[in-house]
């Protein structure tokens, strides 16, 4: 597929010869969901691993010549080395699809996934939130199963945002530049040896991409990135941060992911695809895709039916104002040297993208990928329902039940979101090769023979191991003198593990209800309080750097937190993000979701939570309408007639709080373990763990989409 090879220097010449397969290891991102290959570099120097931010790439950099060769003659070592290379390079060289065989049979091709972000690992934060990591879960799964993906986005030199807590309790922006060089990322390089540099097509003044690649498993995932020399000076930024909040900026990025993406698919050589997109934001692309079928003599209307017949369109936002629309006059200023290659005029061009109710908006970027889409999808069952009724204007003939929009519901990455001392419990009763089959409801159903202690034992020192987390974060930043004793002390410098912990972390946006659970604080204060069944409260989450009202409601919050009369219950934790995610998914002891229904199009956090025996307490809205079952967590109804939704919400929430939730928890045996909610964990482990797998959504993909485009293709 590829047929311009990332060729370069050794990375690390300090490694020793017996060392040097650690090279390619660090470079590819299988070690991220390998722990076999993570207790390596651990193995290595453990502060070295921790102070790297558990990055091999930039460990391997800093890391002295002489510890690496004494390693290199270290038996103990080398005999864990060996190992890891070994499964790794098995894993490697698979390349057979275990999906593959049935769907589609004796044909060669590849599905280009385009997606805004990627939530793979903290080193490489390209990601603003579920989104990204549902996009980085997805080609995960891919590379599992040697799926034939590749994937396009951005490179964003300047990230997403650094959140920092000012003593006011106001969100800070901070910009923490990439270093590349310690990242596990590589340029591309041309048949002369030169980072490969490529043109989005049609732009003038001309705007430039180099690109990077980052080796995720078996998949690669191919980078734009607009700060090259050749650029002007104005168009070097356009790739710099994701999800800014300038317009025009926001439609020269979509310009670029989307053409600039197709382009540096035929400079790689990968010209026949089923084109994926996850989310409208690199709608653009299907503009390119029209234009190479004309270009090899097809008319407009031809080209578009081919582009319709072999694209799949997946949207994640059930909220109006999230989906993109442009300025008419914005829409003319960058495309009107565009759509003369289309022959078609400038009215013509503007249809493509108008919502037939709000035909004076602008260009809808979700309407025209509808449009241009032979299948679409959202996220959850509730989620399409919300869809169909969204976009039913696109096919005012149609019933809103039968809007053509489908749905996959997201799932999870399980190797990536099991925690490793949870999997070495699996591995003990499930077996060892559980993962091989983990899509299979069969295989979770042996939970079961899990004794309760161990299961409870096991959860316990991961609520330590997150409050010590916790702890730290608030230490160091103490140490670096650089907040006040008050923001320390909300961080949760108070938090204890023997409490029934909360856990509440998502994007600060106000539709979430981040506050819902403190709507009454004279009703939690006695639970705040209480000697015997207390419980506690962890926050986190970061507003968009434009989201005023978002950034209120988060320092609404801390000013909560610091105040002495809720007992110090209350923590937020700053900087959420891929590492601290995980500390949280796997520790507390009630994972809860607030949305206001039907805002939540999926929710893949709970599922993360629920892998791990964390049971889920939510609304039901998103992928809990199809999780809960009565068994395996806590649901709460929402009244759309009611006069007080926030207030009516809340008080079911505290009810089943004070009447199921903390007296099943406090529920003792004599040995101190409480094996009713035990079996609370256990359902909720067996009834998500397969169905809110990535492994089962991705093969909904291919039964539902991919093997159905390519009988189309192939039948013209």
């Amino acid at each position: 597929m590829e047929s311009l090879k990332s060729m370069r220097p050794p990375l690390f010449p300090h490694l020793p010869e017996r060392l040097s397969g650690l090279e390619d290891l660090a470079e590819n991102l299988w070690w991220s969901w390998n722990p076999g290959a993570r207790m390596l570099f651990k193995t290595l120097d453990r502060q070295a691993w921790k102070e790297s931010g558990h990055n091999p790439d930039k460990m391997l950099r800093d890391f002295p010549r002489e510890l690496l060769e004494k390693a290199g003659t270290d038996a103990g070592f080398i005999s864990k080395y060996d190992d890891v290379m070994d499964t790794f390079h098995n894993y490697m060289k698979q390349k057979k699809c275990r999906l593959l065989d049935k769907a589609l049979p004796d044909y060669k091709f590849a599905v280009a996934y385009f997606s805004a972000e990627y939530g793979l690992h903290r080193s490489l934060p390209f990601y603003a939130g579920g989104l990204g990591f549902l996009a980085g879960d997805y080609i995960k799964e891919c590379s599992d199963l040697c799926f034939p993906l590749v994937a396009v986005g951005f490179m964003y030199p300047e990230g997403y945002l650094r959140q920092q807590i000012r003593d006011d309790g106001w969100q800070e922006n901070l910009v923490e530049p990439i270093y590349r060089e310690a990242a596990p990322i590589s340029k591309v390089m041309d048949k002369d040896g030169n980072q490969l540099v490529v043109k989005v097509p049609l732009t003038d003044p001309p705007i430039y991409v180099a690109v990077w690649k980052v080796a995720v498993g078996r998949i690669s995932l191919y980078l734009m990135d607009t700060d090259v020399d050749i650029n002007d000076p104005w168009n070097r930024g356009i790739s710099a941060r994701l999800y800014t909040g300038d317009l025009e900026q926001r439609l020269r990025q979509e310009i670029v992911l989307g053409l600039g993406g197709a382009e540096m698919l035929r400079a790689l050589g990968v010209n026949h695809y089923l084109l994926h997109l996850n989310e409208g934001h690199a709608a653009f692309a299907l503009l390119e895709r029209i234009r190479g079928a004309m270009s090899a003599g097809k008319g407009f209307a031809a080209a578009c039916e081919k582009n319709i017949n072999t694209t799949i369109f997946t949207t994640h936002t059930p909220v109006p104002a999230g989906h993109d629309v442009f300025p008419f006059q914005l829409i003319e200023k960058y495309f009107n040297s565009y759509w003369p290659n289309l022959d078609i005029d400038r009215d013509t061009f503007f249809q493509l993208g108008i919502h037939p109710e709000k035909p004076d908006a602008g260009f809808n970027m979700t309407a025209f990928a509808m449009r241009f889409s032979g299948y679409r999808n959202a996220v959850s069952k509730r989620h399409a329902e919300v869809s169909r009724k969204m976009w039913q204007g696109l096919w005012p003939d149609v019933p809103e039940d039968q809007v053509p929009i489908d749905y996959v519901t997201n799932g999870v990455h399980v190797p990536t979101w099991i925690e490793p001392k949870m999997e070495l419990l699996m591995n003990k009763y499930l077996g060892v090769d559980w993962q091989d089959k983990h899509d299979d409801p069969a295989t979770w159903a042996l939970i079961d023979s899990v004794p309760d202690n161990e299961l409870w034992q096991t959860h316990y020192w991961l609520k330590v191991k997150l409050i010590d987390a916790i702890r730290e974060r608030s230490r160091l930043r103490w140490a670096n003198g650089d907040a006040g004793a008050s923001i320390m002390l909300a961080g949760g410098a108070f938090l204890d593990p023997s409490v029934l912990t909360i856990g509440f972390a998502r994007r600060f946006a106000t539709y979430k209800r981040a506050l819902l659970i403190l709507n009454d604080l004279e009703r939690l204060k006695k639970h705040f309080k209480d000697r015997w069944r207390p419980i506690q409260i962890i926050f986190a989450g970061k507003a968009h750097p434009a989201d005023d009202p978002g950034k209120r409601l988060l320092q609404d919050l801390i000013n909560l937190a610091r105040n002495p009369q809720l007992g110090g219950r209350i923590a937020f934790v700053e900087d959420y993000g891929e590492q601290l995610g995980q500390y949280l998914v796997h520790g507390v002891d009630v994972w809860l979701n607030t949305p206001l229904p039907p805002l939540e199009a999926c929710g893949t956090s709970g599922m993360k939570a629920a892998l791990n025996g964390v049971p889920h307490l939510s609304l039901v809205d998103g992928w809990w309408g199809e999780g809960f079952n009565g068994k395996n967590g806590w649901a709460v109804e929402h009244e759309e007639t009611s006069d007080s939704p926030d207030s009516s919400d809340a008080d079911k929430i505290y009810r089943i709080l004070e009447e199921e939730i903390i007296p099943l928890y406090y529920k003792m045996s004599n040995s101190g373990i409480p094996h009713d909610w035990v079996k609370v964990m256990k359902a909720s482990m067996k009834s998500n763990g397969a169905g809110f797998s990535a492994r089962r959504m991705v093969r909904e993909y291919i039964e539902k989409f991919y093997s159905r485009s390519l009988e189309r293709s192939l039948k013209e």
